[in-house]
């Protein structure tokens, strides 16, 4: 019995495949079918491709205040993103969870991170060095305490040799972007931040992120402003260069909203061979940022 096609069974890739088609016999009788769904059709007849290629990120210094909520943000993304995370300790991955993508090594040993960066197209540094409180200060006798760091801590140690290594092991393993969270203040030598325990560490940070933006990987430098430990996405962020932001009233940013622009700098060609300092407006003023690519195109400075 001769069937005579009224309409195509299925119609192009763009549209939909839940449509109805009908078919004439010889009589003119029409017969009405309904096309299988979408995804189940287009499997069995290999007309939808493969998915896209996930994204695999590894965050250094998932251990950290702003590592674990990178870390966490990329493993609650699916869709995009195959989340790795690296800290040195047994105890920092039994605290963020233990999975089998959480890698122990050490920065500053060279060879001990090759394994973790290995097939990633992404590395988020969140490392730094970390002062410690000298023991015996007692607030109600005023004056300020004191800071050390532990002997092969040092910011030298951390910041500037654990950071050259992540960015060596990252450009022999093909690594396509690097992010790194630095902090506002390196332009300024006599900055507070650089005697906490004869460290200097901001001098020892913008060495790293000068031998970043010379290694020739597309890179985003991010120099964030004071972090609090607030929520995140309710805030007006802000972009700047050279300090700028140091001058004005608007110094600090919640944790939650650094670690969001380093996962949307993953998204944006806008965002790479760039670097830029970040605070935030106070809470309520302003609009909260949303469109992360007009944020990334208002920067202009590559270092």
């Amino acid at each position: 019995m001769a069937i005579v096609t009224r309409v195509p069974l299925f119609s192009s890739p763009s549209s939909s495949f839940n449509h109805k088609c009908s078919l004439l016999l010889p009589d003119n009788s029409p017969i009405k079918l309904i096309s299988r769904s979408s995804s189940a059709f287009q499997r069995r007849r290999g007309i939808v491709g493969v998915k896209a290629a996930m994204t695999t990120v590894i965050v250094t210094g998932a251990g950290g205040r702003t590592g674990q909520i990178v870390y966490k943000k990329l493993k609650e993304r699916t869709d995009q993103y195959v989340a790795r995370g690296l800290v040195r300790t047994e105890e920092s991955k039994e605290k963020i969870g233990g999975a089998d993508d959480v890698f122990v090594g050490d920065i500053r040993d060279a060879d001990s991170i090759v394994p973790a960066i290995q097939g990633v197209d992404a590395l988020v540094i969140l490392t730094s060095a970390v002062p410690k409180m000298k023991p015996g200060f007692d607030p109600t006798k005023g004056g300020r305490p004191e800071f050390y760091f532990e002997e092969g801590a040092y910011p030298e140690q951390v910041d500037w040799i654990g950071q050259k290594n992540q960015i060596d092991a990252a450009k022999a393993a093909g690594v396509k972007q690097i992010v790194l969270v630095g902090s506002m203040g390196g332009t300024n030598l006599n900055n507070p931040l650089n005697s906490i325990g004869n460290g200097n560490i901001l001098v020892w940070k913008r060495r790293a992120e000068q031998y970043l933006a010379d290694s020739g990987i597309p890179y985003t430098i991010i120099r964030a402003g004071g972090l609090q430990d607030k929520e995140g996405g309710i805030r007006e962020l802000l972009v700047g260069k050279d300090d700028e932001l140091l001058q004005t009233e608007t110094r600090t940013i919640a944790r939650a909203d650094v670690a969001e622009v380093c996962i949307q700098a993953l998204q944006f060609e806008e965002a790479k061979f760039k670097a830029f300092d970040l605070a935030s407006k106070p809470e309520g003023t302003g609009e909260p940022t949303k469109d992360f690519k007009s944020l990334f195109s208002q920067i202009s400075t590559r270092f």
